[in-house]
């Protein structure tokens, strides 16, 4: 799967003027509504537009308007026009380098635009982790890896691989994600607009704010079967409770509920070659949002030989074994028609503590083939 496009090229759909606004106006890319100078696009203009979450170049003079924002593109409210705007318009014009571009072209990298914070660009950038092998060993020195002059070593690439070849284990080398998992990624709505035109009906769960678990059990050989545990990212081959939380949640949460036991007897049972298990750790992580003592696992995806479960066949399974999935909202919805009315569906409160707002809505067919989130703006403005 590839990385998300946080910039990319687009047609503005439609303009709009915002009441009692001189200088601006609303315009509509894809299904993102957003602010733009007055008369600087018309309907059917190119575009480049930046997602929500992006951080532009310092060093680009074309984004120096952004400096009071620290050059981050994030949902914006404007309460004196009662508008919402997500992402920014700019005209292709500006940028000569992305000639012969066409509709739809991811130029992130071409602009050097990266995720606003520093965890998302881990945790969502599908590119390797360089550090990720060092952090297990100093999990389990921490007192000798506080030290100032070990500090300075790890600042240097020949530090760390002496500091490794002393303290490092075969095990600390974190395995390539396997290829043949599909890394939980959903579409946004607004980049998908298409399905408003669904007359399907689809089952409504609620969208948590954590980091993504993969559970998998292989077969590689006639009665050998191999137990993976992965962030969204990596294989989390280090399972000793030393480390950061960041790291031990994926390990945490697979013995608290016997995931390795689940799995590989199911698959034992029912002859399958690969099952994948999915979903959302939460708790002390994004800065707990749930208010949660305890970290805790709710699973969204079951994948039996390739083929997702439908929500409620894999809720089935979730209860048959002792396992939590995302809370179901609503099943056999029919989707709102308009972009507005979607967006309103989004916010509310979490069914996991009805004393917080939720993150958004996943939206899924009934036989668990398309899907899609619904990102509450609400929550967006409260946590951006």
């Amino acid at each position: 799967m590839a990385e998300r496009a946080l910039a990319h090229i687009e047609k503005i759909e439609w303009v709009k003027p915002i009441e009692g606004a001189d200088n601006i106006e609303l315009i509509g890319v894809l299904g993102w509504v957003c602010i733009a100078k007055k008369e600087e696009f018309k309907a059917g203009d190119l575009a480049v537009y930046i997602e929500i979450d992006s951080k532009c170049p310092e060093n680009d003079k074309r984004f120096a308007f952004l400096e009071s924002k620290h050059y981050q593109v994030k949902t914006m409210k404007l309460g004196k026009f009662k508008v919402i705007s997500q992402g920014l318009a700019l005209p292709l014009a500006l940028f000569p380098e992305l000639k012969g571009e066409g509709i739809g072209s991811d130029v992130t990298e071409k602009l050097k635009i990266i995720y606003t914070l520093e965890e998302d660009r881990k945790r969502k950038s599908n590119k390797k982790d360089s550090n990720a092998k060092y952090r297990p060993m100093a999990g389990r020195n921490k007192k000798l890896f506080s030290k100032p002059v070990i500090k300075k070593l790890m600042d240097t690439n020949w530090g760390r691989e002496f500091l490794f070849w002393v303290f490092g284990r075969k095990s600390d080398i974190p395995k390539e994600f396997p290829n043949w998992i599909i890394k939980t990624d959903e579409e946004r709505i607004e980049n998908a607009p298409f399905y408003l035109q669904s007359t399907e009906t689809w089952i409504k769960t609620e969208k948590l704010d954590g980091t993504s678990c993969t559970y998998a059990v292989e077969k590689v050989g006639k009665n050998d079967y191999e137990f993976l545990v992965c962030s969204r990212n990596m294989v989390q081959s280090e399972k000793n409770k030393e480390n950061t939380q960041e790291l031990t949640i994926y390990w945490e949460l697979a013995e608290k509920y016997g995931i390795e036991k689940i799995l590989s007897g199911f698959i034992k049972e029912k002859g399958y070659k690969r099952i994948v298990l999915q979903g959302e750790g939460i708790g002390n992580i994004q800065g707990n949002p749930y208010k949660l003592d305890k970290n805790d696992l709710y699973i969204f995806n079951f994948i039996v030989d390739g083929i997702r479960w439908g929500t409620i066949e894999m809720a089935g399974f979730c209860k048959q074994h002792g396992l939590k999935h995302v809370p179901i909202v609503e099943e056999n919805c029919l989707l709102p028609k308009t972009m507005e009315e979607m967006k309103l569906e989004a916010d509310g409160y979490s069914m996991v503590n009805t004393k917080v707002k939720r993150e958004g809505l996943v939206y899924r067919s009934l036989d668990g083939r398309q899907s899609f989130k619904n990102v509450s703006r609400e929550y967006l403005l409260k946590h951006s």
